[in-house]
């Protein structure tokens, strides 16, 4: 018999933000519930609160978790199962970490949409004071909806918050009631279709939000980027981790990201050992996240001297 998967639908975004409201609309779309039994996880309390007659016509049963104590594996698994749950939509609390939430999500569940909803007149304050936590949501998110845009806000500014952190993630902008789908343009500075894509040292960090985003696009393509190539703890022999230091909105943000990718078995790097990798991509899929990841193969190494600015980033 095929594992049943329990599809979740991902609300994100910091308090007052507007996420109950957005997630009660989308309960009350009869295109959307289509008569299944839904189990909603509310994380958070905020000034709004949900239409009880609403739920109850909807089909939908209201588990309430506000502290991570609670947010468990078995707590989850037991308000799906108590409800006969065909599908989970999340509202997470907006000060926890996406770690906590993918290591206590169920074997069975997985994110099958990710939508962050901000604040347009507040997010860009948020980011300041707590940027590790706006980039988590939105590296995550497929998108992003920023409510109560008006004429103090400005288009540029959150799209390049957006784009600094997700090239795929679709960005409307809500006013009065109407939403506006983002029309600024992203053209990708490589070629996608040539025969060996060339990265530029600048363009690395746009490449690898791309790679990440749109992984399917990549499959059989043949990369060659300048990249950093480490062995890790726990992986097999000939197989390795390429990729950059990347700041992806401040300093204090700089991590190693990185692709595995297989090699000679008996190749041993040096510490911070540079090298032009050119490799064949092809695709897999973490079926709990529901996403799919490169692995690359790769086709030659050239040791080489690191880029001008070691760290990359979108600026």
């Amino acid at each position: 018999m095929e594992e049943r998967t329990i599809p979740v639908y991902l609300f994100l975004g910091f308090l007052e933000a507007g996420k109950t409201q957005f997630i009660q609309k989308t309960l009350e779309d009869e295109n959307f519930t289509a008569g299944d039994n839904i189990l909603l996880v509310v994380c958070e309390e905020g000034e709004e609160e949900y239409d009880s007659e609403m739920l109850k016509k909807s089909n939908v049963t209201i588990k309430m978790i506000d502290d991570l104590d609670g947010f468990n594996k078995k707590e989850l698994n037991k308000a799906a199962k108590d409800c006969k749950a065909d599908c989970v939509v999340m509202e997470y609390n907006g000060m926890w970490s996406l770690n906590d939430l993918f290591v206590n999500l169920p074997d069975d569940w997985a994110v099958f949409q990710a939508i962050c909803v901000c604040d347009a007149n507040t997010i860009l304050m948020y980011n300041t004071s707590m940027r590790q936590l706006v980039a988590e949501k939105l590296s995550t998110c497929n998108v992003v909806v920023f409510n109560r845009f008006g004429d103090n806000c400005s288009k540029e500014e959150l799209h390049k918050l957006v784009r600094g952190l997700s090239r795929g993630a679709n960005i409307y902008y809500e006013t009065d009631g109407e939403m506006i789908l983002d029309d600024i343009e992203d053209p990708l500075p490589f070629d996608i279709n040539a025969d060996v894509i060339k990265i530029a040292d600048r363009d690395f960090a746009i490449w690898f939000s791309d790679i990440m985003e749109n992984t399917k696009n990549y499959n059989g393509k043949t990369v060659s980027a300048k990249m950093i190539i480490t062995k890790q703890p726990g992986f097999p022999k000939g197989v390795f981790a390429v990729g950059r230091f990347m700041m992806t909105c401040c300093e204090a943000d700089v991590q190693f990201v990185w692709i595995a990718a297989n090699h000679d078995k008996n190749f041993k790097p040096r510490e911070n050992h540079w090298a032009q990798i050119t490799a064949k991509i092809s695709v897999g899929h973490d079926r709990y996240r529901n996403i799919d990841y490169p692995i690359m193969d790769i086709v030659s190494l050239e040791d080489t001297d690191p880029p001008e600015e070691e760290v990359a980033s979108f600026y």
